[in-house]
């Protein structure tokens, strides 16, 4: 690293006299430091990417009199490999083009900010998605909401699948369609809505029904991440068991009323089976929504873009996640959020587990 820099949200701030806050107060980015001697903070507020690494050392040594040259060293080392430093020196990588590094800078910014994994340049998430493919299945409240997402986000290519066409009630909660689209196949009217949304993205689309896991897995066969938005069939040999088979990781998104969750799984992680059998023995029966629950179009929009943003981190390692579990938000209780996880079942053909 030519020239070390705080990343920016990431400023140091005093917490004791003895202590030291660096990440801001976002929970999972932010790290307390234990600085007896003050030389983490003195490291830290040299790190304004004027300075070398050998300079910052210097800047050290004439802050805190009676350090080592060794010492201070090893504290640059490891804050630079903490994660909450990058490299002021480093040019955009050249596979993005002017515009591109425009319209993609707020997210760049959001992934400098969570990222602590040290890289080269802080463009590694966007690189990352524009090499990525996903299948999207099912494009209905979730799933439109889901596709858009990803398409703004610049994801390389987006195969979009539903077998139904528009219908008035639809209107309501799925965005990619309008009263124009009554009539017309899903997969064909919301191509025409994402298209003109991120012309840098490649977008595919068909009218097809998922008739079994062979028909998933050969449709998930040439993408990187599944976005199930498809309940039917439902059951415990319905398709997010088909999913579990693809392999491939997948992430499943739904609401019931107004329970909006998640569900992101990937092979060698527990699966969706094992997750929905752990569930029924912990609450005494299988989780399933109401039929007929209903939805809005906020309740909509939150399980297609917690889908879409489970997808990205799956896509990006950004943060590094566990698969094989289920969150997300009762709209009744704020103040309770979903969360299960549950381990593999002994025997478990598709979690392959003892």
């Amino acid at each position: 690293m030519r020239l070390p820099r705080v990343k920016p949200g990431h400023e140091p701030f005093r917490t004791g006299p003895r202590t030291v806050r660096v990440g801001g107060d976002v929970y999972g980015v932010a790290a307390e430091i234990t600085d007896p001697d003050g030389l983490a903070w003195a490291a830290l507020t040299a790190m304004d990417g004027s300075r070398t690494a050998e300079d910052v050392v210097a800047a050290v040594l004439e802050a805190v009199p009676g350090a080592t040259a060794a010492r201070a060293r090893a504290v640059v080392r490891a804050l630079v490999a903490s994660g909450h430093v990058e490299d002021a020196a480093a040019p955009p990588p050249p596979e993005l083009s002017a515009p591109e590094l425009d319209r993609y800078s707020r997210t760049q910014a959001y992934y400098r900010h969570v990222d602590r994994t040290p890289r080269e340049h802080g463009w590694h998430a966007q690189l990352a998605l524009r090499r990525s493919s996903v299948l999207v299945v099912g494009l209905g409240g979730t799933g439109g909401h889901a596709a858009w997402a990803l398409t703004a986000a610049g994801v390389g290519r987006l195969h979009c699948v539903d077998a139904d066409v528009v219908e008035l009630s639809n209107l309501s909660r799925q965005v990619l369609y309008d009263e124009r689209d009554v009539g017309r196949p899903k997969a064909e009217a919301a191509l025409d809505r994402l298209r003109p949304v991120n012309s840098g993205v490649e977008l595919t689309g068909e009218r097809r029904r998922v008739t079994g896991p062979g028909d998933l897995a050969a449709l998930a066969a040439d993408h990187d991440v599944l976005a199930l938005c498809a309940d039917e069939p439902g059951g415990p040999d319905g398709i997010r068991a088909w999913a579990d088979r693809t392999g491939k990781p997948w992430v499943g998104g739904g609401y019931h009323g107004p329970l909006v969750t998640v569900g992101v799984f990937a092979p060698g992680g527990p699966c969706h089976a094992c997750l929905a059998a752990g569930e029924a023995e912990r609450v005494g029966s299988a989780p399933s929504g109401p039929r007929g629950a209903g939805a809005t179009p906020a309740s909509a929009g939150l399980s297609g873009l917690l889908t879409a943003q489970a997808v990205l981190t799956l896509l990006t390692g950004t943060p590094p996640l566990e698969p094989g579990y289920v969150h997300g938000l009762n709209l009744l209780a704020p103040g309770a959020p979903v969360y299960a996880r549950h381990p593999p079942r002994p025997g478990c053909g598709t979690c392959r587990a003892p």
